[in-house]
């Protein structure tokens, strides 16, 4: 059903219409999406300010304008279109988009989950389990975006608002039940989830990233707990494990649940086993006790799955059935992904890509392989991001027996310069457990010709990627071909490799 402008207007606080009325069916802040109906809301970015495309907005047939106050000067140089002026355009885009697509997350069981590390695997293992429960899903994050038989890769973590918005209502007329939904830090602190309500908020956890937009892990811990503000979240789940997310649970204004191998949580997590198989462990409260498996590999992904089962069951899955669901989830992609084709060693791709997580992945690995078996670990550090904890990727990456430090889609930086910088983290390190190899695909080859049986090869960064941006240019790049065709080089070919994923 279209909306009409005036009925935005009134919406929103200090927003007035210029001339006429319009009906709005769609909205979108990229003029090269505008058709015929839809209005296009001029927003201002970091490079770009959306005053300069309306020209092309208005040819591609803009049904009308949404400009921030403080150009209405420039107005008069346009058609007659209808022109919503609003104070900003960025903090009212949100709201707006919610009234354009008619508030798509009111009709939906939507999951929120944000931290720093965890997010993704967390929104596919409760996919699985409420698949298993015979709930209708969806999924929106930094993979891809599921909606019934539609799939495509994503953009951004958190879509822009009205691409979210549209995306919502997607879901919403594919009868969708239940939308599992990754919320990064950027997407709440530019405002993009604004008007959307979380029936469940997830907290996983958090560690120092992004601190070049934020600033300080303060702001990012801030930014991070407006997810479960009272308004936007109906209910919360949180580890508390996590100091901070203890500190988020004491200042919870919503009905909560906590979850963790603390004794204090309300889920206690207990037993915890991990083999080159997946993760098993027990979960427990002080009425119940359940048995839980992931094939995911790692003791990080027992607060994972648990998250995904109490998200699950508060949504009415049945216990059992979530539980299988959560056993039977495949290997996400580009999370502890194993890469089989023909190589002596046992090699892993991840997304692993801050300090903590590197470490932990290296530790996890090490408790695969045979005393005396080495890691040996590949990674590097992107362009334009983070600058002051490469040394800490350094650091972490020289916790394995052998560091092979590289590049990491430098974009605008000089690849380089970054890795000097990881580099500096390494200084303690035995000198001849650091090796440097700028060509990521001959780090990657380097890493498999220096391993044998008993040894791990880890390969972080980059996971499900497929390419690296080098200056203003898209390289297709892929960790996971660049290890079969590596193996293939060093090894022979073998008949059918296998590359463990999610299809």
């Amino acid at each position: 059903m279209p909306v009409k402008l005036s009925q935005i207007e009134r919406q929103i606080k200090g927003a007035y219409l210029r001339s006429s009325d319009a009906n709005i069916i769609g909205i979108s802040h990229d003029s090269r999406k505008i058709t015929p109906g839809y209005a296009f809301a001029a927003v201002r970015g970091n490079i770009n300010n959306g005053m300069d495309f309306v020209p092309d907005a208005i040819a591609k047939g803009a049904s009308a304008l949404i400009i921030a106050q403080k150009y209405r000067d420039l107005v008069e140089y346009y058609p007659q279109i209808p022109v919503l002026f609003v104070p900003s355009v960025r903090q009212a885009l949100g709201y707006i988009s919610c009234m354009v697509y008619d508030n798509p997350s009111l009709s939906l069981g939507l999951v929120g989950i944000t931290g720093t590390n965890g997010k993704t695997t967390t929104s596919f293992l409760l996919d699985s389990a409420l698949t298993k429960s015979s709930f209708t899903t969806g999924i929106i994050g930094t993979i891809e975006f599921r909606s019934a038989s539609r799939r495509s890769p994503s953009t951004f973590t958190t879509p822009e608002a009205p691409d979210l918005q549209a995306l919502l209502a997607e879901l919403v007329n594919n009868k969708v039940d239940v939308v599992s939904m990754e919320v990064s830090s950027h997407g709440l602190d530019q405002r993009r989830v604004d008007g959307t309500f979380f029936k469940i908020g997830i907290f996983t956890n958090l560690t120092p990233e992004h601190l070049d937009y934020h600033g300080t892990i303060e702001q990012y811990y801030f930014t991070k707990a407006q997810l479960f503000a009272k308004e936007r979240c109906g209910f919360a789940i949180v580890n508390v494990d996590d100091p901070w997310g203890r500190r988020l649970a004491n200042q919870l204004e919503v009905p909560n649940i906590t979850f963790g191998t603390s004794k204090n949580a309300n889920y206690q997590i207990t037993d915890i086993s991990v083999t080159a198989e997946g993760t098993q462990f027990r979960l427990s409260n002080a009425v119940v006790a359940y048995s839980l498996s992931t094939k995911i590999v790692g003791a990080l992904n027992a607060m994972n799955a648990t998250a995904a089962f109490l998200a699950a069951i508060k949504l009415g899955a049945d216990p059992d059935l979530a539980i299988e669901g959560i056993a039977s989830c495949e290997s996400v992609s580009g999370r502890f992904q194993k890469i089989e084709a023909g190589q002596p060693a046992l090699t892993v791709v991840d997304y692993a890509h801050t300090p903590d997580s590197i470490a932990d992945l290296i530790t996890t690995v090490r408790g695969l392989i045979p005393s005396g078996g080495r890691v040996i670990a590949v990674g590097g550090a992107r362009g334009g991001r983070d600058r002051l904890k490469r040394p800490a990727l350094g650091r972490a990456l020289a916790t394995s027996d052998l560091a092979i430090i590289t590049t990491d889609s430098p974009g605008e930086e000089d690849p380089h310069e970054i890795i000097s910088q990881i580099v500096l983290g390494t200084l303690d390190a035995i000198p001849r457990h650091v090796h440097i190899e700028p060509n990521r695909i001959d780090a990657i080859e380097f890493a498999l010709e220096q391993a044998t049986f008993g040894d791990a090869v880890v390969i972080v960064g980059r996971g499900h990627e497929t390419s690296i941006r080098i200056g203003n240019t898209q390289v297709h790049l892929d960790d996971r071909e660049v290890v079969t065709q590596a193996a293939e080089r060093l090894f022979g070919p073998v008949a059918s490799p296998l590359v463990t994923t999610r299809n």
